[in-house]
């Protein structure tokens, strides 16, 4: 043999060797292409009704919020009508009142005797000891 055959046995070797590599190689790759696409099949089956419920959920939470907001816009509208009510029966029945309760003041004050004024200008300062009053400078006691 000589060494031009031997090298074309090495190179045919070498090439038998080189397209079985890439032969297992592309064979690899196809199964992972394949994996591949039954995942994503398997996750497309899966997600379609996923995306069902949640849209579900979705209208169910906007109509929930709906009734919130409708429930909120009446409270408001009762709180609102609570105060109209409240300024109306203070001006309607406050004024009278406070004029009432003067009167009634001015009247027992007047019944009652003029015992405020009996009160001297200066009072003396007293100390409370144990519930009795005791008088300061003087000595007295009340």
């Amino acid at each position: 043999m000589s060494g031009g055959e031997v090298a074309g046995i090495l190179v045919a070797v070498f090439w038998a060797i080189l397209v079985s590599f890439l032969a297992v190689a592309l064979a690899r790759l196809a199964q992972t292409l394949k994996a591949t696409t039954k995942l994503v099949a398997d996750v497309t089956d899966q997600a379609v009704p996923l995306l069902a419920d949640a849209s579900t959920a979705v209208r169910s939470a906007q109509t929930q919020i709906e009734r919130v907001d409708a429930i909120a816009s009446d409270v408001q509208e009762v709180t609102s009508n609570a105060s109209a009510l409240s300024t109306t029966v203070a001006s309607t029945f406050g004024g009278p009142l406070v004029k009432v309760a003067a009167f009634g003041y001015g009247v027992r004050r007047a019944l009652g005797g003029r015992k405020d004024d009996e009160v001297p200008a200066k009072a003396s300062r007293r100390t409370v000891i144990v519930g009795r009053a005791v008088s300061r400078g003087r000595g007295k006691r009340d």
